[in-house]
């Protein structure tokens, strides 16, 4: 099933849970714009390459769209329109004053050089200018970008529109980025994860936990909940998996791939199979790498009685069906990393305001918004007896469809 089918089943089930008026289903469940670009780069060698570059604009009704750029050999506009519309559902979820977006551009970037990485953001950010503005469209990080891209895309932009730090999130701290938004995302997952838990009488205090995906999401998702008292006991990322059954040094881990090194390079670690890190025996497994990696054929491996979605889809709809009737809790993506755009808002509200918070703050603040919409996700939940995902998803349709009504274009 396709990124955007998956999503789109969703959208449908939650619909048919709320008795969404049917007549509201298309304006909400597509896309309000679609960019589909060349984005020519010249490379070193003195070749022209030929680029496309996506950028999606799913619904705007709760404010100006949101969303990430990336950059990756298997973007295409399937996945980018599906993540569009799970960022129309997290930032309303989330109750924050947003609309949902999402941009890629098709590129392996470790086979280009700084510069052509440079050339190929600044064009890309000028091809899609137009429909940019920090009370319009307000890209952020994703997968392969980062700080510096979006310093590149604002520099990009502001060199047309004048300085414009709010016209992207996620950039570095001397152009207005936030202390703890690259941090977000992965302590975002821990939070709400805290807090589900909690709620059903576990503890992440002394929970075994497994981490797929060592990159930014999951690398803070590690950190955090060691800070909640949790151990580490897989970790993995592109080059293999490793296992550690008394706990894995986070730490040490952070600052060995801080080198470029991968994880199946340390010490004191044994190396496992890349696709056994979700299956190993554990009470928490965090999926913070690529989607669709949790399926029918593995799902009855898991070992793990709670699943947090640090990662976008990681889970098939089939596959997400069987763990919740099996009774494996599962805070879903929608929920579960939304502090990433959380943390943007944060970031671009100090923008706009021209005033930095610090980071004791900004964390203080990250926490209550993803406690209270985790809280209020399982409220739904019980009430309908339905899944968190879905009950995620009935909060964030109604959200949007009420304010689609009241602004009179559905």
């Amino acid at each position: 099933m396709r990124a955007d089918e998956m999503v789109s089943l969703y959208f449908r089930e939650a619909a048919a849970t709320i008795d969404l008026d049917e007549r509201y289903y298309e304006v909400l469940e597509t896309s309000y714009r679609e960019i589909d670009a060349q984005v020519p780069v010249h490379r070193d060698d003195g070749s022209l390459a030929v680029f496309r570059g996506y950028r999606v604009q799913h619904n705007g009704a709760r404010g100006p769209y949101k969303g990430g750029i990336r950059y990756h050999p298997e973007v295409d506009i399937n996945e980018v329109r599906a993540l569009a519309s799970l960022m129309t559902w997290k930032t309303a979820l989330l109750d924050l004053p947003f609309g949902g977006a999402k941009g890629g551009v098709t590129v392996d970037p470790s086979e280009l050089s700084e510069r052509e990485l440079q050339a190929l953001t600044r064009r890309f950010t000028s091809t899609i200018s137009h429909i940019l503005g920090p009370l319009r469209d307000i890209p952020a990080p994703d997968m392969n970008t980062d700080a510096q891209v979006m310093a590149w895309m604002m520099d990009a932009y502001s060199s047309k529109s004048g300085y414009s730090p709010a016209i992207v999130t996620g950039k570095p701290l001397a152009f207005g980025g936030a202390p703890g938004r690259r941090e977000a995302t992965g302590r975002g997952v821990i939070f709400s994860l805290d807090e589900a838990m909690t709620r059903r009488g576990y503890s992440l205090a002394g929970s075994r936990v497994a981490i797929q995906g060592f990159g930014n999401v999951g690398t803070y998702a590690a950190e955090t909940a060691v800070e909640f008292g949790a151990t580490v006991v897989a970790i993995s990322d592109i080059g293999g998996a490793v296992a550690r059954e008394d706990g894995i040094d986070i730490a040490r881990a952070m600052e060995h791939v801080a080198t470029g090194r991968s994880v199946v390079e340390m010490d004191d670690v044994d190396v496992i199979d890349g696709d056994a890190v979700l299956t190993v025996p554990c009470d928490v497994l965090i999926p913070a790498a690529l989607g669709e990696v949790i399926t029918t054929a593995n799902q009855g491996d898991i070992k793990a009685e709670w699943i947090a979605e640090g990662a976008n889809n990681p889970t098939t709809p089939a596959a997400d069906k069987l763990l919740y009737e099996r009774g494996v809790h599962i805070v879903p993506d929608v929920l579960a990393n939304g502090g990433g755009v959380t943390g943007s808002y944060f970031e671009w509200t100090q923008n706009i305001q021209q005033f930095t918070w610090d980071e004791a703050d900004f964390n203080d603040r990250l926490s209550k918004r993803l406690r209270e919409a985790t809280n209020e996700t399982m409220n739904t939940a019980q009430r309908h007896d339905i899944s968190m995902r879905r009950a995620a998803f009935c909060i964030a349709i109604q959200r949007v469809a009420d304010a689609s009504k009241m602004r009179g274009y559905a």
